[in-house]
């Protein structure tokens, strides 16, 4: 999970963040970074290879605003750690923290979703077994 994690998130921030008809992958991105305090995927310099900072639609910035403490109009054109969060390891380590820490929710959900998966196929295994026997 942590290898595909890391591929996929870099891919996505560096090709697709800003770009057209990949609004909701812009949106997903910049709330990521938000909520989780962090910017890059592995380190804020990450953007530096993005297609969205290389453009001119950027307007100079090095990170996009998402990356700010505080999101101001072009806040993204300061690389300071005053201003953008440098987190060590990136978007990526903390996604991998949060998943960490509620991985027994997400397994419990699982297996519950599984449990009733199994009652639905033992009630239609019955249900065909009595219609079977007395057809009308």
């Amino acid at each position: 999970l942590s290898d595909e994690l890391k591929e996929h998130l870099s891919q996505t921030m560096t090709e697709n963040y800003a770009q057209q008809g990949k609004e909701t992958i812009t949106s997903a991105v910049d709330r990521l970074q938000q909520d989780f305090k962090c910017c890059g995927s592995n380190h804020s310099q990450d953007w530096m290879l993005s297609v969205y900072i290389r453009s001119e639609q950027s307007g100079n910035r090095v990170v996009p605003d998402s990356c700010c403490k505080t999101i101001t109009p072009a806040c993204g054109r300061r690389d300071h750690p005053s201003n953008i969060y440098k987190v060590e390891g990136g978007c990526i380590t903390k996604l991998e923290q949060f998943l960490a820490d509620h991985l027994l929710v997400i397994g419990a959900v699982g297996i519950g979703v599984a449990c009733l998966q199994i009652c639905g196929m033992v009630f239609t295994c019955c249900l065909h077994r009595r219609i079977k026997m007395d057809p009308y």
